[in-house]
């Protein structure tokens, strides 16, 4: 009753599903684990998301975009299929441009950028970090929690290859 009344069909149908399941959840798709307060209020400590490894195949990350971004180099063979420890993190600069922090506000070519996702008023931040240029295959990336302190987060310069991938809503 399993495997029906043609067994050799239902042999080729659960080798394609297997197959279909292996590139999905393996290649396509990378389930991470939120551990960390860095993300918060958007993300929670403890959230489980996936991340879509292919969604920067037909254009380049913009600004915005929630990101994981790995530690593997980039002739790290094992990146495809264990990208190792991931970090969540928002883009904020992209390449060639100079981005600063003043009085917890991002500066981007000097101008203040606009953050709908972060809350000023009820969670105030009083980063400040001198600027930097970005090269032309290089990011900035921080995390949303900018209500703790600016030395326990992890935040930066990250190369185009250390972009694993975006998160899926």
């Amino acid at each position: 009753m399993v495997i029906g009344r043609n067994p050799r069909a239902t042999l080729v149908r659960a080798g394609i599903w297997a197959a279909a399941c292996f590139v999905i959840f393996k290649i396509v798709l990378v389930h991470v684990n939120v551990s960390g307060i860095s993300m918060v209020p958007t993300y929670a400590d403890n959230s489980r998301h996936w991340v879509n490894r292919i969604a920067f195949l037909l254009h380049e990350p913009q600004r915005g975009d929630v990101v994981a971004i790995g530690e593997a180099g980039q002739n790290d063979a094992r990146r495809l299929w264990a990208p190792g420890v991931m970090y969540l993190k928002r883009i904020i600069g992209l390449p060639g441009e100079t981005v600063a922090f003043a009085g917890g506000r991002v500066l981007v070519n000097g101008q203040v950028l606009d953050e709908p996702y972060e809350d000023f008023k009820q969670y105030p931040s009083d980063w400040n970090r001198p600027p930097v240029t970005l090269a032309a295959d290089e990011y900035f990336v921080v995390g949303d929690n900018r209500t703790m302190p600016e030395q326990d987060h992890m935040k930066g310069v990250c190369k185009r290859y250390q972009i694993v991938g975006k998160i899926l809503r």
